[in-house]
């Protein structure tokens, strides 16, 4: 029998492929943690929208008389969100703040704030104008 020559992968090429692939999983990695970031971002979003948006309709429902009391009670102050909201309403911070635009139209503006996963502080908005004879419909932002 003839004696066959032997290969193998040298230490090098095996070394190569260790380090294209340990690149790979740490790139794997970062791409799921923002992704996993992205997903906390929007499921607290769609949530302060949604408290946001309860407390506006109960606004909405109110008088002019009402509104006015409402105003004089704080320029600024915080709402606690619907207990039916449950648990994960608690970290929401919810601030309403009522000022006049002309002397029979108000712009109210309804701001909820949280901390992302991260510790990142988060925002997001609803404005509404309120006029005393006529409609009114709000606008969403977020920051």
């Amino acid at each position: 029998m003839k004696n066959l020559p032997r290969r193998a992968f040298t230490l090098v090429e095996v070394m190569v492929a260790s380090v294209v692939l340990i690149f790979g999983i740490v790139s794997a990695l970062g791409a799921m943690q923002a992704g996993l970031k992205a997903t906390d971002r929007a499921r607290h979003l769609a949530l302060a929208t949604q408290l946001l948006q309860s407390e506006m309709e109960r606004i909405r429902l109110k008088s002019w008389t009402q509104l006015v009391e409402l105003q004089a009670a704080g320029a600024t102050a915080t709402f606690a969100p619907d207990a039916g909201a449950g648990a994960a309403a608690a970290r929401f911070t919810c601030t309403r703040q009522i000022s006049n635009l002309k002397a029979d139209m108000k712009e109210i503006t309804l701001n909820a704030e949280w901390r992302g996963y991260d510790g990142r502080p988060q925002t997001t908005r609803l404005i509404t104008r309120y006029a005393k004879n006529g409609l009114n419909d709000y606008i969403s932002t977020a920051h």
